[in-house]
């Protein structure tokens, strides 16, 4: 029996293990993934790169549809590039982390990322799973399963200082604080758990635990259509 295309939205903040379960998730289910951070991060690297002022929204917003941004969908490597340019690794600096939000806040910008995400969800033949921030409230409100992970403070701090190879544990759990009141706050498109989401907590589970409650939520929802 062939098995029903699932679309999956995966969201919450920095730290809950998102990434690695999503990518995961999609890998073991045979899905597409697609991480929408990246996305706003491949941006945000190209305005830093080209000169615009990150304290200006104005500025940024008549420039938000210049970059050619194109990720692959593929779980076991994702790539992302921006007018050709492979920049999987410069988005990750911590430059382009610092300025994300400002630029991510941006109306103009989360348009245009917002249609962009749109159009890769629905050309996805065998379904896909989207992470992100506003994937269950504004991206995809219909997706056929809605995730929103959550952890304590702790527990992302300490997950991502060891992500980042012996960063401070107390700085890092105060920047993800940073991040979470200005993702939450912002007008357009805040980071919210959609009223329909299944919330996993992740602070006592292992990756692998939190890989299998997914699944398991995406087989259900499979079997159940």
């Amino acid at each position: 029996m062939e098995r029903a295309t699932v679309i999956v939205a995966i969201d919450g903040p920095s730290g809950t293990g998102k990434s690695s379960t999503s990518k995961a998730v999609a890998a073991q289910l045979g899905l597409s993934y697609l991480d929408t951070g990246a996305q706003y991060r491949a941006i945000t690297w190209w305005m830093v790169t080209n000169g615009i002022d990150i304290e200006d929204p104005s500025a940024i917003a008549a420039v938000a549809g210049k970059p050619e941004i194109v990720s692959g969908t593929d779980p076991s490597g994702p790539t992302i590039t921006v007018d050709g340019t492979d920049v999987a690794g410069p988005i990750r600096t911590q430059d382009v982390t610092s300025k994300v939000s400002a630029v991510s806040a941006v109306p103009e910008v989360r348009a245009r990322i917002t249609e962009l995400q749109r159009s890769i969800a629905s050309g996805a033949e065998n379904g896909i799973v989207v992470e992100g921030r506003d994937i269950g409230t504004t991206v995809l409100p219909d997706a056929d399963l809605k995730i929103f992970l959550t952890a304590s403070p702790e527990a992302r701090a300490a997950r991502r200082s060891g992500e980042l190879k012996g960063s401070d544990v107390q700085q890092t759990r105060e920047a993800l604080l940073k991040r979470d009141a200005a993702d939450s706050s912002r007008k357009t498109s805040p980071l919210a758990k959609a009223d329909d989401a299944v919330e996993v907590d992740t602070s006592d589970l292992t990756l692998q635990q939190v890989i299998e409650c997914v699944v398991t939520l995406v087989e259900e929802k499979r079997a159940g259509k």
